[in-house]
C-alpha cells in the first residue's frame, strides 16, 4: 500500500507541475495522454478482433 500511495503522490505532482508550466488542466492532459496512446494503436495495433457474426 505504501508504494501505491507513493506512486499515486507522484502522478499527483507531475500533473500539478505540468499544469503550472502549460496551464492545461488536468483534464486536459488526460485526455491528451489517453489520445495520443489511442491514435498510436490505431496506427499499429497488436491485438485484432475477429468478426462473430
Amino acid at each position: 500500500q505504501k508504494n501505491h500511495f507513493l506512486y499515486a503522490l507522484r502522478a499527483f505532482l507531475r500533473l500539478e507541475i505540468h499544469k503550472l508550466r502549460t496551464g492545461n488542466s488536468w483534464y486536459e492532459a488526460k485526455v491528451s495522454i489517453i489520445r495520443e496512446a489511442i491514435r498510436a494503436y490505431l496506427g499499429n495495433p497488436t491485438y485484432s478482433l475477429t468478426p462473430t457474426a
